[in-house]
């Protein structure tokens, strides 16, 4: 008796193109999301406490500055300079930049200077065209804690009121070589960055680490905190998402 085949492989691969084209489609949808409206990012350091904590990851949109070359990072280098439907950013946006020191890196700042201004520290206090900006001291926090050992001696916050009128919270952790600064004027076309964990930050005020940023290289805004885990959180260890899950931090807005 002969057999014969029922060709049942035909709607099997057909099955399997079309999954494989629906995934497609659904990376080049994210890839397209990603480069033009929104990107993820996490924040690994703490130099931008209290606002933002070690471990969360956060939302910046990529067209409120318009778009330039590192809004499509990791394809910069293909791309020319300058920015299409650009806008310029206010003082006191927390921005996700690309230093040119080293523009392989995402930085996260508060923008503090604009061009034109003359930015200042005098014993801690910012000043801003030689005028000091208003603080306002709160008190002692636990909010500040310092990546590299215990800190000596109380940690302190104020809030700060830039010249516009944003206000917000940064912290002190006692007289370092980032509290007395020189005059530094910022050119044109450039911003001034600050942390507010202003005694655990690199930023503008370090030209060999930041320095002044360029309006090129600005990636977006930061817009709010999506989800946030502490530094007990392991993937290896799943149940850690639950424990180590910071609920008060849960789309919370940055500012």
């Amino acid at each position: 008796m002969s057999m014969t085949t029922t060709g049942d492989s035909s709607p099997a691969m057909s099955v399997f193109w079309d999954n494989v084209k629906t995934i497609l489609y659904a990376l080049a949808l994210a890839m397209v999301l990603r480069f033009t409206i929104a990107q993820p990012f996490r924040i690994p350091s703490g130099s931008m406490q209290p606002t933002l904590a070690i471990g969360d990851y956060i939302v910046v949109t990529k067209w409120t500055y318009g778009y330039g070359r590192f809004s499509f990072a990791p394809l910069e280098g293909l791309l020319p300079h300058g920015r299409l439907f650009g806008s310029e950013p206010e003082r006191g946006d927390v921005v996700v930049f690309r230093p040119v020191p080293d523009p392989d890196r995402d930085f996260i700042k508060r923008v503090i200077g604009l061009p034109g201004d003359r930015i200042q520290v005098i014993n801690g206090v910012l000043h801003i065209n030689g005028q000091a900006v208003e603080r306002e001291l709160l008190g002692a926090t636990e909010e500040c804690p310092d990546q590299n050992g215990p800190v000596i001696g109380e940690v302190h916050t104020y809030r700060e009121t830039l010249p516009n009128g944003v206000s917000y919270v940064t912290c002190d952790k006692g007289m370092t070589e980032l509290d007395n600064t020189r005059v530094f004027e910022v050119p044109a076309g450039h911003y001034f960055m600050m942390g507010d964990d202003r005694d655990n930050s690199a930023d503008s005020r370090v030209p060999s680490v930041v320095g002044f940023v360029p309006y090129d290289n600005l990636v977006g805004p930061a817009q709010f905190v999506v989800v946030s885990f502490d530094n007990t959180t392991s993937l290896f260890q799943p149940w850690t998402l639950f424990t180590g899950f910071r609920g008060d931090r849960f789309l919370k807005s940055v500012e």
